[in-house]
């Protein structure tokens, strides 16, 4: 599934090649064949679709396999061992812990002068410097200082020949014209090891930028065993792709003026990546959400009403198919989309139209049906039998009936809603009763009155 926290680095990629008039590159490093199936290669191109970067537009290049690539990560390995940059080293784990006595200590570069040549079982191991230190200019760090005597000689190519990530990465960069790479921080510790192989290879380093973590609301890293965090969950849950955007792009970074509800065209206008923070970001589900609630509000009604259809329908619906009716759902919908702050939330306030009878919510029976709440729904129930089925008239009625039991309206109104619809909590009560119409109404009523009576 693909990270909200990869799709926060999409997007501030593609904010800064599409400024620049560059170009956005998708390469799908599949070099671990366990980590590698063709429907996860399908899932973060359509999670990249459906935020808005894809191949209809010229800034995209892409997707490249790593895989494809894997001679040329070879002839790169060779190039470094013919230059004297990289050594074979047939050290075992247990020899190096032997002579360093300790399991925690990088390699000690025993092979370093050895001279050893490729047989099967050797690593190939960069030679790196043992003095001076190695600057990473970084976008929003500046330009941390690694020193080379804490790199440790590290390994570019297995024991059977096949580079490493760190090398293909490198020379994948270098085949793909890549000038700006923009990721997470807790890529930094290897950019050191990436930029000397870069220069080993000859070529100038790109640009660097190391985004800010994303955390929890324990300020926790962000983690796919704990939190929630694919963007397809969102998504399925009913979360509109535009306000996905808007809020991963302040994820570390802010337009200022205290402004945050912007289109993604905005934003990209405004964006600057030498501005994004450093502190983690705080992925704060409230917040999106309360995003989310703007952008349903804004939709046209055609768009709310056909961007809700997935949830009245199998198998999020718990009504019978043929009781859904569309008719009735589009006289309800613009009550809703004042109301929702997810799409998903739209089953549960309208179920009440659909169902045979309403839900049985059983903290929300106690909590309106109190001492005198069925004499008060008897009275409602008389008045209702021949009232105007219109929401002002039936506001009436139940504005007299509140007087005559010394109520406000609001109370009054909880024990018919929770009679009607099951739940204290939904859309506005005299619309509803409309749309439910008085033959259920009213049977419904009879059923609270019959279980309160035999409470």
């Amino acid at each position: 599934m693909f990270h909200v926290g990869g799709a926060r680095s999409a997007l501030y990629n593609w904010a800064v090649a599409r400024q620049s008039g560059g170009t956005f590159v998708l390469r799908i490093e599949d070099t671990d064949t366990a980590r590698n199936r063709e429907e996860w290669i399908d899932g973060i191109i359509g999670a990249l679709a459906a935020i808005g970067i894809n191949e209809s537009d010229p800034a995209f290049e892409g997707p490249y396999f790593q895989s494809h690539n894997a001679d040329r990560h070879r002839e790169a390995a060779q190039q470094l061992f013919e230059a004297g940059k990289a050594y074979y080293c047939d050290c075992t784990r247990e020899q190096l812990q032997q002579r360093t006595g300790s399991e925690h200590l990088g390699y000690d570069g025993f092979c370093r002068d050895r001279e050893l040549a490729y047989e099967p079982g050797r690593a190939l191991r960069f030679r790196t410097p043992d003095e001076g230190q190695t600057v990473v200019v970084d976008l929003v760090r500046g330009e941390p200082a690694f020193p080379n005597s804490a790199i440790e000689d590290f390994v570019i190519a297995r024991g059977d020949g096949s580079p490493v990530f760190l090398l293909a990465n490198v020379v994948d960069d270098l085949d793909e014209g890549i000038t700006e790479v923009i990721r997470g921080e807790e890529h930094l510790s290897n950019t050191p090891k990436q930029q000397l192989l870069w220069e080993a290879l000859g070529a100038r380093p790109p640009r660097w930028a190391h985004l800010p973590v994303i955390v929890n609301e324990k300020r926790q890293k962000l983690s796919k065993r704990r939190d929630k965090v694919a963007l397809e969950d969102y998504l399925a849950e009913g979360y509109l792709p535009e306000a996905m955007v808007n809020y991963l792009m302040l994820l570390g970074w802010g337009p200022g003026d205290d402004r945050e509800i912007l289109p993604y065209p905005e934003l990209e206008r405004l964006f600057r990546i030498e501005d994004v923070n450093t502190s983690p970001a705080f992925f704060d589900v409230k917040k999106l959400s309360a995003f989310n609630g703007e952008y349903v509000r804004a939709l046209a009604p055609e768009t709310f009403i056909a961007l809700c259809t997935p949830w009245l329908t199998a198998p999020h619906a718990s009504w019978r198919p043929e009781a859904y009716d569309q008719a009735v759902f589009e006289r309800v919908a613009p009550l809703a989309q004042t109301r929702l702050t997810v799409l998903s939330e739209i089953t549960s306030y309208v179920d009440f139209l659909f169902l045979d009878q309403p839900v049985e919510d059983e903290a929300s029976w106690r909590k309106a049906m109190k001492p005198g709440a069925a004499e008060l729904l008897a009275d409602a129930r008389a008045e209702l039998a021949d009232a105007l089925w219109e929401p002002e008239a039936l506001k009436t009625v139940l504005e007299t009936v509140a007087a005559k039991h010394g109520l406000k309206l609001g109370k009054a109104q909880a024990p018919v809603r929770v009679a009607t619809m099951g739940r204290t909590v939904g859309l506005p009560l005299f619309e509803s009763l409309e749309a439910l119409g008085r033959e259920r109404t009213l049977s419904r009523i009879d059923a609270a009155l019959a279980k309160s009576a035999a409470e």
